[in-house]
C-alpha cells in the first residue's frame, strides 16, 4: 500500500489507512475500497465560502462482475477471463475524492470525472486551475469553482491502456482473456507511430505483445499524409528492441535514421498479437463505482462508503476521449444497474456532459482494444470508432442494413441519463462530427427530449497559441466558461426538471451545415496567406472481418469499402467564423477569424485538434495593402467604448440564454476593457 507523502504544511493531515472491506451490494459489485491516503485538509486549508475546507481520499476500487449477467455479457471476452470461487471476474481501479470536510455543506452532487488517459483536467475546466493528478496546494484548486458550489469531485481511471505516469496515473487492471485449454488467444493488431515535424522518437512501443519474430508476418510501412499509398519499410531495415517483442526501432536505410523514426511521417506496424485484455470492464468499473457511491451504506465504524449519505444526484464530465468512451457506455447498456431479476432497473448516472465526443465511440469493448487511440482526419483511421451507429437516435443504416442507436438500450430499460453532448467546431473536420446529427444520407435528425446538442461555434479540439506544427497560428479559445454554465444546466434540468435551452447546432435545412465541396460552399473568405483545401475526416466504411459485430477484428487493417457515408461540416460567416452554435463573444464581437480546423505547417493533411486564429488588419489601409477581404477591427469599432458595449451585449445575451453564468460575463466585460481594440 502507497502512502501520499507529506511535502509541505505541518499542519497538513496525513491518514493512511488499510483495507477498508465494503459490505456486498446486489446492485453495486464492488468488493473492496482500499483507501492508500487522507489528505485532511487539502488545498493548504484553503476554505471555499459557506462550504468551508476541503479533504482529499486517494484509494483503489476491487469490482467483481458476474459474466452471466446479460448486463455484463456484452463485455468482449468476459466469457474468457479467469474467474474467481464465486464464478466473478475482478477488476481494479484508483479513483481519488475531493469532498467537503464538513461533509453537511455538500450539495448532494457527485461530479464523476471520467479521466483522459489517467489524467485529470476537470479543475482546469471548471475551477481554471493547472492542477496535476496529485493536486493539493491551495494555487491547485483555481478559482474554487466546483468547492464552493459544494461539489464532491471524483477522479477515476477506467483505462486498462493507460501506463504508470511515475505512478500519478489514474489505471485500471482487468484480467488477460485465454482460450479454454489456458493458451494464449492471438489475432491481428495494428499500431501507429505519429511523428510531427521537428519530431523523432527511438522507439515504437507495443501495446501487445507479438506473438511471434517471425518478420514474415509483419508488415512496417510508412507514409507523410493520410491519402498517400503506405510504403513498405524493408524487413531488414528495423528490428524488435529486445526478445520481450514489445517495441520496435529503424536499423538503417531512407525511412528514419538509424535507431529513429522521423520527422513528418505515420508509422503503422501490423503484427500477430498475443494475451488481449478484457478491456470492455473498464465501462463497467465506471458504472459499478458510481452505483456504489451513491447507494451503498457505511459499515459498522462507517468507513466502507467514503460518501455513504452524501449523494442524491450523480453528474459525470470529460473531455474527448472519455467521453466517447461515455458514447460506448450508454450503447452498450452500461448506465442500467445490475439488479436482481424482477427488480426495477436503475440508473448509475443521472446526468452525463460531454465535451468532444462527436459522433464516434471508443476502441475499447473489442478483443485487443486500444482505447488509448483516436482517429482523426490525419492519424489512427483504422480504428474501429467511427461506426454504425453514429447517431442517439435509432435508425436503420441503408449502407451496411443495421439497425441501432446509442441510446436504444438504455431507452427499452427506462435507465438513459440526461444528456449534454456539446462539441467543438474540430469535431466536425477531424472525426465526421456530422454523423452525430444526420441519418446516413445527411438529412437532419430531430431532436431527443433527454439529450442536448451543442456546437461552441468556431472552437478547437485543443487550444493552442502561436503556429506550432501548424500552418498558421493555432486558436486559443478554451470553453471553461461554457462548460461551467453547462453543468449548472444539467444540474437543474436533473434535479429540478428545468429544461436546458434548445439545440444549438448547424443544420442542413438552413443551410449553416454544408459540404465541404468548394471553399465557396463553406463560406470560408479567401484571406491572404491562408490555404484552404477543404481536407475533412470523410465518411468511410470498413470492413474488419465477419465476426466485427462481435467485437473480433480479423482483417486489420481494415479494407476500405468506400465513403458513403456524406460528412458535413459548420458554414462560416464573411469572416469565416461559424455561423451557428454558441457563439462567444470572441466569434460574435470578433478580433479574428477563428476557425476549428487548420493544416500542417509541412504536409497536405489537417493538424489534428488545433484549428487557427486569423487576426483582422487594424485599418482600412492595412488590409488593403493584403487584400484582405475581412474588414478591419477601425472599419468595425468606431472605438474602443463601442467595442466593449458589444462585447457586454453579446456576454448578457449568453446570460439570459443560459449559456454563460452572470461572473463569467463580468470577467469577459473586464477582459474586454483591458483589451486595445481598435
Amino acid at each position: 500500500m502507497s502512502i501520499m507523502p507529506c511535502r509541505r504544511l505541518a499542519h497538513l493531515a496525513l491518514i493512511a489507512t488499510s483495507a477498508l472491506v465494503a459490505p456486498p451490494l446486489a446492485n453495486a459489485r464492488v468488493t473492496q475500497i482500499t483507501v492508500t491516503a487522507t489528505e485532511s485538509p487539502t488545498f493548504e486549508g484553503r476554505s471555499f465560502g459557506a462550504v468551508g475546507a476541503y479533504e482529499r481520499i486517494s484509494a483503489r476500487i476491487t469490482g467483481a462482475v458476474d459474466p452471466k449477467d446479460p448486463l455484463n455479457a456484452v463485455i468482449v471476452d468476459i466469457g474468457l477471463a479467469p474467474k474467481n470461487a464465486q464464478g466473478l471476474v475482478t477488476y481494479t481501479a484508483d479513483f481519488q475524492i475531493f469532498r467537503p470536510i464538513d461533509r453537511a455543506k455538500g450539495n448532494k452532487r457527485l461530479l464523476l470525472e471520467i479521466t483522459n488517459r489517467g489524467r485529470t483536467n476537470a479543475m482546469e475546466q471548471f475551477n481554471d486551475s493547472k492542477s496535476p493528478n496529485d493536486a493539493s496546494t491551495s494555487g491547485d484548486a483555481g478559482t474554487g469553482f466546483l468547492m464552493n458550489r459544494g461539489f464532491v469531485l471524483v477522479s477515476t481511471g477506467w483505462d486498462p491502456s493507460v501506463g504508470a505516469g511515475g505512478g500519478k496515473n489514474f489505471r485500471a487492471s482487468v484480467p488477460v482473456a485465454k482460450n479454454s485449454d489456458g493458451s494464449s488467444i492471438t489475432g491481428p493488431v495494428v499500431e501507429e507511430l505519429v511523428i510531427d515535424k521537428n519530431a523523432t522518437r527511438d522507439t515504437l512501443p507495443l501495446n501487445y505483445t507479438a506473438a511471434s519474430a517471425d518478420k514474415s508476418r509483419v508488415t512496417l510501412t510508412v507514409r507523410k499524409n493520410y491519402a498517400d499509398t503506405p510504403v513498405v519499410v524493408p524487413a531488414d531495415q528495423w528490428e524488435f528492441v529486445d526478445d520481450k517483442l514489445r517495441a520496435i526501432k529503424l536499423t538503417s536505410g531512407a525511412f528514419g535514421a538509424a535507431g529513429s523514426f522521423g520527422a513528418t511521417a505515420l508509422y503503422e506496424f501490423a503484427y500477430i498479437g498475443k494475451d488481449p485484455q478484457v478491456h470492455g470492464l473498464g465501462l463497467a468499473a465506471i458504472r459499478d463505482l458510481a452505483a456504489f457511491l451513491r447507494d451503498a451504506k457505511a459499515d459498522d465504524a462507517g468507513t466502507a462508503n467514503p460518501l455513504a449519505g452524501d449523494i442524491q444526484y450523480t453528474y459525470t464530465t470529460c473531455s474527448s476521449q472519455p467521453c466517447r468512451g461515455m458514447n460506448d457506455f450508454v450503447l452498450y447498456g452500461f448506465n442500467e444497474i445490475e439488479h436482481a431479476p424482477g427488480t426495477p432497473a436503475r440508473k448509475a448516472i443521472d446526468g452525463v456532459l460531454n465535451w468532444k465526443a462527436g459522433g464516434s465511440g471508443l476502441y475499447i469493448n473489442y478483443r485487443f482494444a486500444q482505447p488509448v487511440r483516436t482517429h482523426r482526419q490525419h492519424i489512427a483511421r483504422w480504428t474501429p470508432e467511427y461506426q454504425f451507429p453514429f447517431a442517439d437516435h435509432t435508425l436503420t443504416d441503408p449502407i451496411t442494413e443495421k439497425t441501432g442507436g446509442r441510446l436504444a438500450r438504455c431507452e427499452a430499460s427506462k435507465t438513459c441519463p440526461k444528456f449534454v453532448q456539446a462539441n467543438s467546431s474540430n469535431e466536425y473536420w477531424a472525426k465526421a462530427m456530422s454523423m452525430l446529427q444526420t441519418d446516413s444520407k445527411g438529412n437532419d435528425l430531430a431532436s431527443l427530449p433527454d439529450v442536448r446538442y451543442y456546437l461552441l461555434a468556431s472552437s478547437p479540439h485543443a487550444s493552442g497559441n502561436g503556429p506550432g506544427i501548424c500552418a498558421q497560428p493555432r486558436n486559443p479559445m478554451k470553453p471553461n466558461e461554457f462548460l461551467r454554465a453547462m453543468l449548472v444546466t444539467l444540474d437543474d434540468w436533473v434535479s429540478a426538471g428545468k429544461a436546458p435551452p434548445d439545440d444549438r447546432m448547424p443544420r442542413v435545412k438552413d443551410g449553416t451545415l454544408v459540404s465541404v465541396k468548394s471553399q465557396e460552399s463553406v463560406g470560408f473568405p479567401k484571406i491572404p496567406g491562408v490555404v484552404y483545401n477543404g481536407v475533412h475526416h470523410t465518411g468511410d466504411l470498413f470492413d474488419f472481418g465477419p465476426d466485427f459485430d462481435r467485437g473480433m477484428i480479423s482483417i486489420n487493417p481494415p479494407k476500405v469499402v468506400g465513403t458513403p457515408y456524406p460528412v458535413l461540416v459548420p458554414k462560416t460567416d464573411a469572416d469565416g467564423n461559424d455561423i451557428a452554435g454558441v457563439r462567444l463573444p470572441d466569434v460574435s464581437v470578433p478580433v479574428a477569424t477563428y476557425t476549428g480546423w487548420a493544416l500542417r505547417a509541412d504536409g497536405l493533411d489537417g493538424c489534428d485538434a488545433s484549428g487557427q486564429r486569423i487576426s483582422f488588419a487594424k485599418t482600412k489601409a492595412d488590409r488593403d495593402a493584403k487584400g484582405d477581404p475581412r474588414l478591419s477591427l477601425q472599419e468595425r469599432y468606431a472605438d474602443h467604448a463601442t467595442y466593449v458595449a458589444r462585447v457586454t451585449q453579446a456576454a448578457q445575451e449568453l446570460v439570459s440564454q443560459r449559456f454563460l453564468l452572470p461572473e463569467d460575463a463580468a470577467k469577459i466585460t473586464a477582459a474586454a476593457q483591458a483589451a486595445s481594440v481598435p
